[in-house]
């Protein structure tokens, strides 16, 4: 696992058992992809056992049971639900597509098949597997078993050392590793929530978690193994706070104020209207700028980690109004 410097990931790595096991700890093991919401997008279509051929079928020629199965690892056990197939005709439509010809969803599946060829598609979540099968005329037909080299991730963040993050308030986003030419990376899925199992193909990705709206983003790269469920743990350089334009410490915050915060080198990160806003910063150095009934007044103040606090900007403040008077000056 690679971890940009400065940045903090802690990994747990469970084994992913598909079927057995005791005790609570035990069944969440056997099956962590039924213990916590996933991410998965099967087709909605509806379940089918068999098919009519495309094309004309051939007299006397009889479809044959074809099994299913789909493992995490080459040496795993089936997959019992979660499971969408797929079975697409070789040949392209004139739309250039492979036709899908049945779907089935849930475990190990069974399709009846005239002899020929076709390509059967598993999706487990964000992780797939792709085969070319041939059902033989003669003799019995062969049980089909495709490999998914596939694992999940499960991904939270903490702020400062260790300070929970509301859930509403931090989303992942989950990146191919690899850089196109322009610098960009492929998304695989974006806004996910914490504690949300995504399925993966075995590999690096990139992982962009952001709390809030402002300016507090963690990148990381995490490794997905096969058959194992992989939690990581982000933590957040950051803090949330809610600004007050008050006539003395403490005070009733003041209405219709208009909020501008800039970092320690003049770049405004957040503007905002209201008694008391409030918003996620990165920790560092900033200055709030508080505008009402056109006058200006600001407040340098420093963002600590996992420090949540009111920042307060007084009124009566005259060194505060003079400062700010002169920046709006400098800006026009």
């Amino acid at each position: 696992m690679r971890i940009t410097a400065g940045q903090f990931l802690r990994v747990f790595t469970a084994l992913i058992f598909v079927s057995g096991g005791s005790g609570s700890r035990a069944q969440d093991l056997a099956d962590p992809f039924k213990s916590f919401p996933a991410i998965s997008s099967p087709q909605k279509m509806p379940k089918l056992n068999s098919f009519n051929p495309v094309g004309p079928e051939a007299e006397g020629v009889k479809a044959k049971d074809i099994r299913l199965e789909a493992l995490l690892t080459e040496k795993g056990k089936p997959v019992e639900q979660g499971l969408t197939w797929r079975v697409f005709n070789p040949i392209p439509g004139s739309d250039g597509k492979l036709p899908l010809l049945a779907t089935s969803e849930g475990g190990s599946a069974a399709f009846q098949l005239i002899p020929g060829e076709y390509f059967v598609n598993v999706a487990f979540g964000r992780a797939g597997a792709t085969r070319k099968i041939r059902v033989a005329e003669a003799g019995p037909a062969e049980k089909q078993v495709l490999v998914l080299d596939a694992g999940g991730v499960m991904l939270n963040a903490v702020s400062g050392s260790d300070m929970r993050i509301p859930p509403g308030e931090l989303s992942f986003s989950i990146f191919s590793a690899d850089e196109k030419e322009d610098g960009e990376r492929a998304l695989v899925v974006a806004d996910v929530k914490p504690d949300t199992v995504v399925r993966l193909n075995t590999g690096t990705y990139h992982v962009v978690s952001n709390y809030g709206s402002v300016n507090a983003v963690i990148r990381a790269d995490i490794q997905v193994e096969a058959g194992k469920l992989t939690e990581a743990t982000i933590q957040h350089r950051a803090a949330k706070l809610t600004l007050k334009l008050v006539s003395e410490p403490g005070g009733e915050a003041i209405a219709d104020t208009a909020w501008s915060i800039l970092t320690s080198s003049g770049d405004i990160v957040s503007e905002s209207v209201g008694a008391f806003p409030t918003l996620v910063l990165a920790e560092g150095g900033y200055t709030a700028i508080a505008r009402n009934k056109e006058k200006i007044f600001q407040r340098d103040f420093t963002v600590k980690a996992g420090v949540n606090t009111d920042v307060e900007v007084l009124l009566n403040d005259k060194e505060s109004q003079a400062a700010a008077n002169g920046a709006a000056d400098a800006q026009n």
